[in-house]
């Protein structure tokens, strides 16, 4: 072969590979949402790029051997043409010439190139190796049970972990640091995509703070707590409030009333029942599918944990609801330097937060701040009593014989340790 023969031949190598070294990065690279759009409006090439997709292991196979036959078919052409030229120095020279070559022009500058447009470069290099993914078929079968023993091997040393959630919600933060997101918008699409991982027990009202009315209950009082509450449903007991038999409709009751009903028991409506592990995405399904907008929750032994209505759930996605009625509870207040008054019923995540503790709130069984004083507590708190957690003393400061109503957090001073002796109702 001539000089000018070898020459074009390596400049067509090297083009060769720097196809080959653009089109892996540009397949490891490509959005797959992107292209299944595109594949859905009608491209075509984005549908082949899918469908290669779906072997990705053949495809790696294929490129790989591809630039390794054409790098390798280049450095011995270079090693012949500058052994010629230089027959002392050819090979030593075709080594540091190949080597500078290939890697700028075969690897680098293909595979930034292919990483700036992953998606318009495979698509553009699909139908092309689609042809030659089919000549080099018998060397890529050849290959084969070596991909096939990498994979069993990935397999014993370790699982790999089905990361998508995770996947989406940093693809989220970025869309909204990078300005494509708002907060709201990303708040709502986080929530969208935890929502299958909370439990009812995680929304539900307890039984403590429920409102039910028992069956003797004199319509004149049943009237007024639907008036002065805004309440459109209000479960019925017999005896005890671990036995619901039915729920009171609003506007059922209202209609009865202004006819001159004496009695709304026949009014009352099935009740639905769900258990507290029930995660709420199938407690919505359930309520759609009964055309219910209340359940009461069950605990282990079968009594009444409390209950989780249509908003509840609906809360968990966009944040809280209120309507006319709703008296905007505030439960977490700060009122000074390192003090925050707070509500039995505020979620003990928040609270955690809130006082930057440090400890994972799901490490207790508890959800609310009532909750968790008990629990560690190992008893009903009454006010004055102080409960010092970390670098926090609680003081109980308004309590019943059943729960926490109130309580003051106050951050003790890690340097005097003086804070610890104060009492936070004195202070000002």
């Amino acid at each position: 072969m001539s000089l000018s023969g070898q020459i074009i031949t390596l400049v067509v190598l090297v083009l060769c590979s720097a196809y080959f070294s653009g089109t892996e990065a540009s397949f490891l690279s490509s959005n797959h949402i992107r292209l299944k759009n595109m594949s859905g409006n009608g491209n075509k090439r984005a549908s082949l790029v899918l469908k290669l997709q779906e072997k990705m292991d053949d495809v790696i196979s294929t490129l790989l051997i591809g630039n390794n036959l054409v790098n390798i078919l280049a450095t011995a052409i270079a090693t012949t043409m500058f052994t010629n030229l230089s027959p002392a120095y050819g090979t030593t020279i075709a080594t540091i010439v190949m080597t500078v070559v290939v890697l700028i022009f075969g690897e680098i500058l293909p595979k930034s190139l292919a990483n700036q447009q992953p998606e318009r470069f495979v698509m553009n290099a699909a139908p092309s190796f689609r042809v030659i993914e089919i000549i080099l078929k018998p060397l890529s079968l050849l290959f084969r049970p070596v991909s096939a023993f990498a994979k069993r091997l990935g397999r014993k040393k370790g699982t790999v972990e089905n990361a998508a959630e995770d996947e989406l919600m940093t693809m989220v933060e970025e869309a909204e640091e990078g300005g494509g997101l708002e907060e709201d918008e990303s708040d709502l699409i986080r929530s969208a995509i935890e929502f299958n991982d909370v439990d009812v027990d995680e929304v539900l009202t307890r039984r403590v703070n429920m409102t039910a009315i028992e069956d003797t209950t004199p319509m004149d009082e049943v009237r007024d707590l639907f008036f002065n509450n805004g309440f459109s449903r209000i479960p019925v007991y017999h005896e005890t409030i671990d036995n619901i038999i039915g729920i009171l409709y609003e506007k059922d009751f209202m209609a009865n009333y202004i006819k001159g009903g004496k009695e709304y028991l026949s009014l009352l409506k099935d009740v639905l029942y769900v258990p507290k592990s029930m995660k709420i995405s199938d407690l919505l399904k359930k309520f759609q599918r009964s055309k219910a907008h209340m359940a009461l929750v069950l605990d282990e032994s079968g009594g009444i944990e409390g209950l989780v209505t249509m908003e509840d759930i609906l809360e968990e996605l966009v944040g809280e609801i209120y309507d006319e009625h709703d008296e905007v509870e505030v439960t977490i207040q700060k009122v000074g330097e390192n003090r925050w008054k707070m509500t039995g019923t505020a979620e003990l995540d928040d609270v955690f937060e809130a006082l930057g503790l440090s400890t994972d709130p799901d490490e207790f069984e508890s959800t609310t701040l009532s909750g968790f004083l008990m629990e560690e507590m190992e008893h009903i708190p009454v006010s004055g009593e102080h409960y010092i957690y970390q670098d926090v003393d609680f003081l109980v400061t308004k309590a019943n014989r059943k729960t926490v109503l109130e309580v003051t957090a106050k951050r003790i001073l890690k340097e005097t340790g003086e804070e610890k002796q104060k009492d936070p109702e004195k202070e000002s």
